[in-house]
């Protein structure tokens, strides 16, 4: 999705990271859910989705690297690497720190005349001269395989949770 469709959004996170570099912004359209749906509904399902074996994999590589090299010497929160800035209904931000970069991961959630749509955007602050080096390695591993599976799984365990409300809704004017 193209970083200025998602600019355009009335989103908190734009003033909260003025100046942040946004990296990355996928988006996956998720039917159904019923009205009421939030933030954190879609964030459960990214908590508690599965990770591929290729995913897993890479997730592993990372850690092994990070004790290696001694990356990951900031900890985290309860949720793994990432620690919560905010969430609200409609959107959430958290960020991990390491030595490798400064990431923030925020989430959006909107209705639409199907259900709903969720934004994913990364915004990365460097930290070092290893982080320009670091997001070139990492590049196409987040864009071909991370986010496309894990937003893959959110959007499956999406339809399996609300399978009982896929009645659309329509947001807009009469």
């Amino acid at each position: 999705m193209p970083k200025e469709t998602f600019r355009a959004l009335p989103l908190r996170v734009h003033s909260v990271l003025e100046g942040v570099p946004l990296r990355d912004v996928t988006v996956t359209d998720l039917p159904g859910g019923g009205p009421g749906r939030s933030v954190a509904d879609a964030r459960a399902l990214l908590d508690s989705a599965s990770r591929s074996r290729s995913v897993s994999a890479l997730f592993a590589l990372r850690r092994s690297m990070g004790k290696l090299f001694g990356w990951d010497r900031v900890p985290g929160g309860s949720k793994g690497p990432f620690r919560t800035v905010y969430e609200s209904e409609t959107e959430g931000l958290v960020e991990a720190r390491n030595a490798t970069v400064h990431a923030f991961l925020a989430f959006a959630l909107e209705p639409t005349e199907r259900g709903y749509r969720l934004y994913w955007a990364v915004y990365v602050e460097p930290v070092s001269w290893l982080t320009p080096v670091y997001m070139a390695l990492i590049e196409p591993f987040r864009r071909f395989v991370v986010y496309p599976s894990l937003l893959g799984r959110v959007s499956d365990a999406w339809a399996e949770r609300y399978a009982s409300a896929h009645t659309a809704h329509y947001i807009g004017p009469d």
